[in-house]
């Protein structure tokens, strides 16, 4: 491993406490190094816990931990197994797996463990004993010596964008990790670099921000997809990487297209770093824009590795009108505004979307886009009327006599059972299918009681994963009939830990 030599010491003037979402700008520390003798060792430095430090062998066969919902039975669990490779990914996870052969050689031993997604894209992860576990979703990997309960999210790196600086660059995700730091040995952090066989001059260092500021700590070791650090204590941690030579990253192409009344496509094009925070904060930005805008299933992984400095051109087949024609990619992670490419067709018609490196003329990444990639576009406007029209007759309700208002809320009742029977609309399904996550095929088996051939039937037919999950609870409708109603829907899902989810349910109850 290299030396320290090149990297900026900020004033250590400033201190402040750490709290859980708001961490303040802390000082870069690199004094208080502990050295890693050939890699095989590591001390942390004031904040060294004592049980941490000699290094414990990684255990492969921990057992698994209850991380998700308790009534699936086994074998939902050994289906979902095969769910993993899979590229649909919800809105507070968007992890985007690598094809690269190489790096996807790696780590084949740990177990993987599915974690339980909280709200504000918290992820909590319960093992039961001494082991080493993979999360599936953000690909760390933890090593533990005792049963415990890990708490983590991804951070934005923009925050300390001051004090990341040459010749260290940001080498993949930024997370904050909560649980009792004795309980955990060492985390291994996923980088989003390729390595190959041209790591021999490259440097990874774990970023550690604390409540006396912010340090770089020596690694144990790093792999072609982890970089492996000896917990000293929690709070936000990530990988940084100084190199001599070229940096090759795993790059990710990520689509969303402007909602709105007219008959044009307008799209957003983002050339990203496979780097979790990275595509957070891209996420985070959109959302946060003045525009509403709907993000395009296509397959993201790049099909080439990315270079800084290289310069890219995005190609529109037929032609279409595209601000900038050509970009010149860098990694983007400590930037607070990302980049993209605004892709603009008058008419909406099928059409190609190409990313060309401009020296060698490859092609870095494809996709085909067609009209049932964006029929969203038209159940949002529907929706979105029918929220309008909905609040226009509760208004109109309210300047109602008694008597009318209780005449028009009795054609929605069944007389002769007294129970509501009005039947939800595909509409409403379809906006409850948008927003349930990755656990749905646990949802559809465990609260809608669905078996799964009947899963395997709906997705053998259909590949865009959102109106898959549509025809799930189309399948719970017509199951249970005069049952399906808001009501009984509510019920059945009460359990999901998603405050989307639950909006838009209580919704339903609201429009009934």
């Amino acid at each position: 491993m290299s030396q320290d030599s090149g990297v900026a010491e900020s004033s250590d003037d400033h201190h402040g406490s750490l709290e859980e979402k708001d961490y303040p700008s802390p000082n870069l520390d690199t004094s208080g190094d502990s050295k890693s003798g050939e890699d095989s060792s590591f001390e942390s430095g004031s904040e060294a816990e004592s049980d941490n430090e000699e290094a414990k062998p990684e255990k492969t066969n921990g057992k698994l931990g209850e991380s998700s919902t308790e009534e699936a039975s086994a074998q939902v669990e050994e289906w979902e197994d095969k769910e993993l490779p899979t590229q649909h990914y919800n809105s507070e996870s968007n992890k985007i797996q690598s094809h690269c052969e190489h790096c996807n050689a790696e780590n084949k031993h740990n177990e993987l463990v599915t974690p339980r997604l909280l709200s504000r894209g918290q992820f909590l992860l319960k093992v039961d004993g001494e082991g080493t576990y993979q999360c599936t979703e953000t690909g760390l990997i933890f090593e533990v010596n005792r049963k415990v309960d890990i708490k983590y999210c991804v951070l934005s790196w923009s925050k300390y964008s001051d004090l990341i600086v040459k010749p260290w660059a940001v080498g993949g995700p930024l997370f904050d990790v909560k649980c009792d730091p004795l309980c955990l040995t060492s985390i291994q952090f996923p980088h989003s670099l390729c390595l190959g066989h041209r790591d021999a001059n490259m440097t990874f260092k774990v970023f550690h921000v604390k409540s006396t500021g912010a340090s770089l700590e020596y690694t144990v070791d790093h792999s072609a997809t982890h970089v492996k650090w000896r917990v000293s204590s929690l709070s936000p941690v990530g990988p940084v990487v100084q190199s001599e030579e070229t940096v090759f990253h795993h790059g990710a192409v990520i689509l969303y297209k402007a909602i709105d009344h007219n008959p044009s496509l307008s799209f957003r094009v983002y050339v990203a770093t496979n780097n979790e925070s990275f595509i957070k904060d891209i996420s985070k930005s959109v959302k946060h824009s003045s525009k509403k805008f709907m993000k395009i299933d296509k397959p993201p992984v790049c099909q080439k590795l990315l270079q800084n400095g290289k310069k890219y051109r995005l190609i529109s087949e037929p032609e279409a009108e595209i601000t900038p024609e050509e970009i010149e990619f860098v990694d983007g992670s400590l930037l607070k505004l990302k980049s993209y490419i605004e892709v603009y067709l008058e008419q909406p018609v099928e059409f190609k979307l190409l990313l060309v490196e401009m020296d060698s003329e490859e092609i870095v990444w494809k996709a085909k886009l067609r009209e049932c990639d964006w029929v969203q576009h038209h159940q949002n406007q529907n929706i979105s009327k029918s929220s309008t029209s909905g609040n226009r007759r509760r208004k109109m309700s309210s300047s109602l006599p008694d008597e009318m208002v209780y005449d028009k809320r009795m054609k929605q009742i069944d007389s002769s059972d007294g129970v509501k029977t009005k039947t939800l609309t595909d509409t409403q399904l379809f906006n409850l299918a948008e927003k349930l996550g990755k656990e749905w095929l646990k949802i559809a088996i465990a609260n809608l009681k669905l078996n799964i051939s009947e899963i395997d039937a709906i997705r053998e037919k259909e590949d865009n994963v959102t109106i898959s999950k549509f025809k799930m609870l189309k399948k719970w409708q017509e199951k249970e009939q005069n049952n399906a109603t808001a009501q009984n829907l509510c019920n059945c899902l009460k359990n999901v830990d998603s405050v989307e989810v639950q909006d838009v349910l209580r919704g339903f109850l609201q429009e009934t």
